[in-house]
């Protein structure tokens, strides 16, 4: 794994300043503490900190051949497959590694190269004949790669938007858009970005820029289709399924460091040791994060799958309060992400590293096979829109919506106000509604008229409607699950562990989001992912030769974090402080005295807004790291 930047002349070949580039990668030396590079030519300057992973004395960046060059984060795991093709096509290799594949696979084939790259990748190749330069990011978004057009004409790009703020010309403006996007959801989409002009490059896109041409739109080279069924019965399919799991394990074993495993104790994780210690000749590391509290504690669960598969086990026990993490996530995130898991995820991440320098994840599945909660309560929901007509369901449970209590006290069952208000919505809208932090009504109260205009109508929730009524799929649960492939996976979860495992140097690999792998589950009858309220239901099955029970029908439990009492605790006078916060009133966005009264009302626990208030303690924080 690897930090990346550089700087482009689309117009004329102005030289580079390599000093600019230095400090670019500079910024990024946690993602690569094994080394760096820096290439400059007329019009292009390419910059790299590396991670040894793969031919650890060999495959300097950047690395060139002939007139391209290539700067390159991520790991292509089908390499030595697309090497023996290349090589008989006349390819001369120099290097035992993977990134001259990129360099041979551009002469060889162009963008189409893509299509047959297995791996997480984000890369800039510059081709000195074309006078071009290539941007590309992975089928999924498991690696990053930010961009953006400057003053003096040049196009600057990096791993993280730390490497675009070591750039002078970088104006520092913030988007009031994608804060009304994070306070939503809780993260910065990957359409959007905090730092006005900055941009994302999508998951599955690539971007060509040609010298005397405008920067041109980012362009789709892969998407995900639930458009087609697979037919086969369940023990047919299961048998399929487990073979895609296998490959999409053992492709990610290849490293010549010390490889393990994060080991929670839930069904993805577990599934991921079980097929890596049946690959393996010698004991698999796996790393656990235990609490000290019975209730957020899964030790137990990764205890019994250890010694099932008599792994190298190291686990280390944290207090869930460890809000003195929040400056070090800051720093790592760049924008404001309020995603509370972060802080396990880092721990258990920094615990790897002691042990490993790759280890393999279990995120992916959830995404892949139906495995939220949220798809059980939209399926259900469903069901009953089916059974009244839309105008008699909007009025009825419309005036349930307004007529019932908000009652975040009480019992799930008892908390239907949120429900009544779903079923009176159309299916995509309440979905949409029910992935966020915080609401609509809510976020219009924290709003200032001023900034309520400044929007122009801009609401983040419009993003996941139009991507679930434009999906390639045949139902609701098809359409939940296309939006957040496109938009939650790489703007939360993927972030997430690639933010915190690049912050102590970790290669981080996720094995359930090969893409043979997720174009497989799409194409699953949706009763083979989601049965009976049982998600993941085929994965489940099939893995029932590996994987015990109790294991395998646990209730979910994931990385919980007590941020609702900590600001009735510790942070309580944090919490407070928002409303008095000489930022937040600066920026003329917020109402402070609403503020204040969800703080009040949150820390004497007349209401629920501990995660609206973390949102704001991770949101203050950013905005001062940013812009002062």
């Amino acid at each position: 794994m690897c930090g990346i930047a550089g700087i482009f002349h689309p117009a004329t070949p102005k030289p580079v300043d390599p000093n600019r580039i230095a400090a670019m990668i500079a910024a990024l030396s946690h993602r690569g503490p094994d080394g760096d590079g820096i290439f400059t030519a007329p019009g292009v300057g390419l910059g790299h900190r590396r991670l040894s992973i793969i031919d650890l004395e060999g495959s300097p960046q950047p690395m060139q051949a002939g007139g391209l060059t290539v700067t390159y984060n991520g790991e292509i795991y089908n390499f030595a497959d697309l090497r023996a093709e290349l090589e008989r096509k006349g390819a001369r290799f120099h290097t035992a590694g993977d990134t001259e594949v990129l360099l041979h696979g551009w002469r060889a084939w162009g963008p189409g190269l893509l299509d047959r790259l297995n791996g997480m990748f984000a890369f800039a190749l510059h081709d000195a004949d074309a006078a071009t330069l290539f941007l590309a990011r992975d089928r999924m978004g498991v690696k990053p790669l930010h961009y953006v057009e400057l003053s003096d004409g040049s196009l600057a790009f990096a791993s993280e938007l730390k490497g675009l703020l070591a750039h002078p010309l970088l104006r520092r403006v913030p988007d009031l858009t994608a804060v009304e996007d994070y306070l939503a959801f809780g993260y910065v989409p990957d359409d959007a970005c905090l730092v006005a002009g900055v941009r994302k490059l999508a998951a599955g896109h690539f971007l060509l820029v040609e010298r005397g041409r405008p920067v041109p739109s980012q362009r789709q080279w892969w998407d995900v289709s639930f458009a087609d069924r697979a037919s086969g019965s369940a023990t047919a399919l299961g048998e399929q399924l487990i073979e895609h799991l296998r490959n999409g394990v053992r492709s990610r074993m290849v490293a010549d460091v010390p490889l393990g495993a994060f080991l929670s104790g839930g069904v993805d994780s577990s599934a991921v040791v079980a097929l890596m210690a049946e690959a393996s000749p010698k004991a698999v590391k796996t790393c656990t994060i235990g609490f000290d509290e019975a209730g957020h504690d899964e030790r137990a669960h990764a205890h019994a799958v250890a010694r099932r598969f008599a792994t190298d086990h190291h686990e280390r026990v944290v207090s869930p309060d460890d809000f003195g993490l929040i400056d070090t996530l800051v720093h790592h995130f760049d924008e404001p992400f309020a995603d509370a898991s972060a802080l396990a995820t880092y721990r258990v991440s920094a615990l790897a590293r002691e042990n490993v320098t790759v280890a393999l994840s279990g995120d992916g599945a959830d995404e892949a096979m139906a495995g939220y909660r949220r798809y059980k309560f939209q399926a259900a929901e469903e069901r009953v829109r089916g059974l009244l007509p839309t105008e008699m369901r909007r009025a009825a449970f419309g005036a349930l919506g307004r007529w019932y209590p908000k009652v975040d006290w009480a019992p799930r069952p008892l908390r239907a106000k949120s429900t009544f208000q779903a079923l009176a919505a159309d299916g995509d809208e309440a979905y949409a509604l029910a992935v966020g932090v915080t609401a609509p009504a809510m976020r219009r109260r924290l709003f200032t008229p001023e900034a309520r205009a400044a929007l122009g109508g801009h609401r983040a929730e419009d993003r996941y409607v139009a991507a679930m009524r434009a999906a390639p799929g045949r139902d609701a649960l098809d359409r939940a699950q296309y939006a957040d492939m496109k938009i939650w996976l790489p703007g939360d979860i993927l972030t997430k562990v690639d933010r915190t495992s690049m912050a102590v140097s970790l290669e981080a690999r996720e094995p359930l989001l090969d893409h043979r792998l997720v174009d497989f589950c799409a194409t699953l009858p949706a009763a083979m992912r989601l049965r009976h309220g049982e998600g993941k239901w085929l994965m489940k099955r099939a893995l029932q030769p590996y994987l015990p029970r109790e294991i395998l029908y646990r209730p979910k439990m994931g990385f919980v974090t007590p941020i609702s009492a900590w600001f009735r605790g510790p942070l309580a006078e944090a919490a407070a402080g928002m409303g008095r916060s000489r930022l937040l009133a600066d920026t003329g966005w917020f109402d402070q005295g609403v503020l204040a009264t969800l703080a009040a009302d949150h820390r004497a626990g007349r209401a629920e807004h501990g995660r609206t208030l973390w949102q704001f303690t991770m949101l203050e924080r950013s905005l001062r790291r940013l812009f002062g």
